[in-house]
């Protein structure tokens, strides 16, 4: 049976999302390495206005390979975000922290998804964080286990996926049901 996410969230949440795949278009087999090549899915500016008023926080939280292989560093990734943030904030919506891990995944004692850290350090950012009173929004097997490890609940964008907590075919879906 799926949650009843419009009488469950209260405002006192926090959201976590994915970056790639789920606030903008995932460039298959790359990275997005500079604002031109970043792309709003459609609905995203919609539904995080309505999450916004929805939630206490938001966190973006994203792995970010492609600046441990040499591809962009952080301060093209820290770009984009504000980019992001801002065009984000002109619709009317929010992101209070975003979270990247630039690891390589070969890298020992990494702390990518999904590992839970990065929920862990939004936790320090804000430490009136629950994380029973949290949701992980990805598109990827690594959020939904993320989530598990931080022991908060999970939406999967796309197909249905068993391990989810509940799924939803695009962000706005989700924020859809959220409206009242």
């Amino acid at each position: 049976m799926k949650p009843d996410w419009n009488h469950i969230i209260k405002g006192d949440w926090t959201l976590f999302l994915d970056r790639d795949g789920v606030i903008n278009r995932r460039i298959v087999d790359g990275y997005v390495t500079s604002w031109d090549e970043f792309e709003f899915l459609p609905g995203v500016l919609e539904a995080l206005q309505t999450l916004t008023k929805r939630f206490r926080y938001i966190f973006v939280i994203t792995n970010q390979q492609g600046v441990g292989k040499g591809l962009m560093t952080m301060e093209q990734v820290d770009a984009i975000h504000d980019q992001m943030c801002a065009e984000i904030e002109a619709h009317g919506g929010n992101i209070d922290g975003i979270l990247v891990c630039p690891q390589l995944a070969s890298e020992p004692d990494n702390y990518r998804k999904p590992r839970p850290d990065m929920a862990f350090m939004a936790c320090e950012i804000c430490p009136d964080i629950d994380l029973e009173k949290c949701i992980m929004v990805g598109d990827g097997a690594v959020d939904v286990e993320f989530g598990r490890n931080a022991g908060v609940k999970t939406i999967f964008i796309g197909e249905a996926n068993p391990d989810a907590d509940d799924s939803f075919p695009s962000l706005i879906d989700f924020a859809n049901v959220l409206k009242s």
